[in-house]
Parts: C-alpha cells; structure tokens; sequence
C-alpha cells in the first residue's frame, strides 16, 4: 500500500511473470480482498523483475489441461484467463497497469483489458498465440479490435509480430510511454490525478463506460442516466457541488 494506492506484483520473475493457474488465482483474490478495502481507491499492477511484465499464459501448465480434453482446457485455462480479465475490466477502483517488460498473450490481454496503462520505453508487446497453434483466450481477440480497430488488430492476432510501446501507444493500448527509470513514479502520477476526484464518481464513469461500449448508444445513455441517478444520493455530489460554488477544493468521503 502507498497510501490510497495498492500495488500489485506479478511474482515470478524465473518465468517472466507468467500467468499459472495459482498467479490467476491469486491476483483474483487479491482483487476481492481490495474492493472491499476502503482505505484502497486505486491499484497500480506490474511485473517483479525488469524483464517482463508478464509473457502470458503458462504454456507448460496449460499444455497439460489440453492434454486432458476440451472441457477441461476450456474450464481450467480459457474461463480462468477470461474471469480474470473481465474482472479487471470491470473492477470499480481504477487500475493502471505498469507495463514493465515483456507483455506477450496474456500480459497483452491485462494490458488490453485495465482501465489505464503506462508503458516503460523498454516494454515489448505481442499476440504470440498463433505461433503455437491457438487464438488468443484471455480476450485478446475482443478487446484489441475494440482499441486498435479490426484491421490493425487482425495483422497483430494472424502474424503473432512483436511490437514495441510507441506502436502499443499508437494503437491506443496504452496511455502514455516513459524511460523505464520513471514507470512506476509516472502510474502512482496518474492514479494520484484520479484520487483527487470522488471514488463513487470513479466507479460510475467505471461502470458507464465499460457497460455501454458493448451497446448501442441508445441503451448506452440508458446506463450513463442509471449510473448519474446512483451519483444524486451521494454526499459526494453535494461535496462537489458546494465546493465548486464556494470556490474551495473539495474533500470527498466516498459516501
């Protein structure tokens, strides 16, 4: 914990931080024990060691499960990687992901799938899967079409080409790129930037825009209203108003 903020490290630096089963597993129960925190409004996540920031899935360990037949390499790998993802995607604190390293399939995929992301100028990217003769599983075949575009996105999925943090910039899959010296002091930057706001209000903008970028825009503003109803019981948004009226900083309580 610094502060507000919790930072989170993928812990296996032999194995370029990648994703086994106990690391998916932990990481989710770590998120469950922070959303319940309320001494926590942000989560800043890396990668232990300077090489990677995680180089995916554990090929080793899924190999196995694959071995075993379809059900149980859908439900061991693929749902695991998928749960995870989208519990990222969806959390209501925000997450900045500290990408410090390689960031290969999976890694790609949690990149892809947190709120925000700032790159180490020493960061390298891909979509590998097809050199081993799989389609991405964590929703890398969703959510990069979804930042970069379908045509950017398939040349990535079909040829499996490693790319650097300016290109990952370029195709929105990361918000800013930074000497490596500054990764971590750039994301709790940023997070700081956000804590200065409501954490109820974090949430909604949250909810709105991770629910509503799957919608039609009609059934989108649908969401935007439900989430601003939600905002007007809150002494929050009396905080916020007051102080902007009195002209004076705010100080937000989260209730």
């Amino acid at each position: 914990m610094r502060g507000k903020i919790a930072l989170l490290t993928l812990n296996r630096p032999e194995k370029l931080n990648a994703l086994n089963y106990e690391t998916n597993d932990r990481l989710l129960s770590l998120l469950d024990q922070l959303e319940q925190d309320e001494t926590t409004h942000a989560i800043v996540l890396t990668g232990a060691g300077d090489r990677a920031f995680s180089a995916g899935g554990d090929i080793h360990e899924f190999t196995k499960s694959i071995k075993r037949g379809t059900d149980e390499a859908v439900k061991e790998f693929c749902r695991r990687g998928q749960r995870m993802t989208a519990r990222l995607e969806a959390y209501p604190k925000p997450v900045i992901a500290a990408v410090n390293g390689i960031a290969f399939g999976g890694g790609c995929e949690i990149t892809e799938a947190v709120h925000l992301a700032v790159s180490s100028d020493r960061a390298v990217f891909a979509k590998p899967e097809i050199n081993i003769g799989i389609p991405p599983t964590f929703g890398g075949t969703q959510r990069l079409p979804r930042l970069a575009g379908r045509k950017r996105a398939l040349e990535l999925l079909l040829t499996g080409d490693t790319f650097g943090p300016d290109r990952a910039h370029e195709l929105g899959l990361v918000n800013k790129v930074v000497p490596h010296k500054d990764l971590l002091p750039a994301a709790f930057e940023l997070a700081e930037r956000i804590l200065r706001h409501s954490p109820l209000a974090a949430a909604r903008i949250i909810t709105a825009v991770t629910r509503g970028l799957n919608m039609a825009i009609g059934e989108g503003l649908t969401v935007e209203q439900e989430q601003f109803a939600r905002m007007c019981a809150t002494q929050d948004i009396i905080e916020g108003l007051d102080a902007w009226i009195a002209r004076r900083t705010p100080c937000y309580a989260g209730n």
